[in-house]
């Protein structure tokens, strides 16, 4: 019993014409975001740093703007130094955060899998296309391994093996055998 698709309440026409209309105005807001950031940073700007006067100074006074000039870019670098210092070891926070968070709530569910019901020649033939049309012999493929056979000692009479071992002879036999 599948349900049929159900049918939106707004026609095709009527839809792209909201769609446009929404483009259009989030473009125009966009726009506006735009020049009014672009004022917020001239004014910013205007208020931090003043217009130069260069027009009659003197080479001395030159070289103490200059000199005032790099240490104010000095102290700048350096605080944007500590703010992006500040806001990496923030970043790992929140990774590391969000990891323990993760952790937390538990292993990733899986999804369940349906069991499927296929022969090997259909699998086959959806893995490799339609070129494989004669069934494949897997066996013939395998690498043959070859089981070594136990060594078995010889069941002998024990009394020749004590009568053999007796003497120094016996024991030299033993000995040169250990080695």
């Amino acid at each position: 019993m599948s349900e049929a698709p159900k049918k939106s309440k707004i026609s095709a026409s009527r839809r792209l014409a909201l769609k446009t209309k929404l483009l259009k105005m989030a473009s125009m807001m966009l726009e506006k975001e735009k020049g009014e950031k672009r004022l917020e940073r001239e004014s910013t700007l205007s208020e931090r740093v003043p217009p130069l006067q260069l027009s009659g100074l003197s080479m001395q006074d030159l070289q103490a703007l200059c000199k005032e000039l790099h240490h104010k870019i000095d102290v700048v670098d350096e605080e944007r130094y500590d703010i992006e210092a500040k806001v990496a070891k923030n970043n790992k926070e929140i990774e590391n955060l969000s990891q323990k968070i993760f952790e937390l709530k538990g292993k990733m569910k899986r999804p369940a899998l349906k069991r499927v019901k296929i022969s090997a020649d259909a699998m086959l033939g959806a893995l490799l296309g339609s070129r494989v049309k004669e069934s494949v012999d897997f066996k013939a493929n395998l690498k043959t391994v070859k089981k070594e056979e136990e060594k078995k000692e010889e069941v002998t009479d024990w009394r020749k093996n004590v009568e053999a071992m007796s003497g120094m002879e016996g024991r030299k036999k033993l000995f040169d055998a250990g080695q």
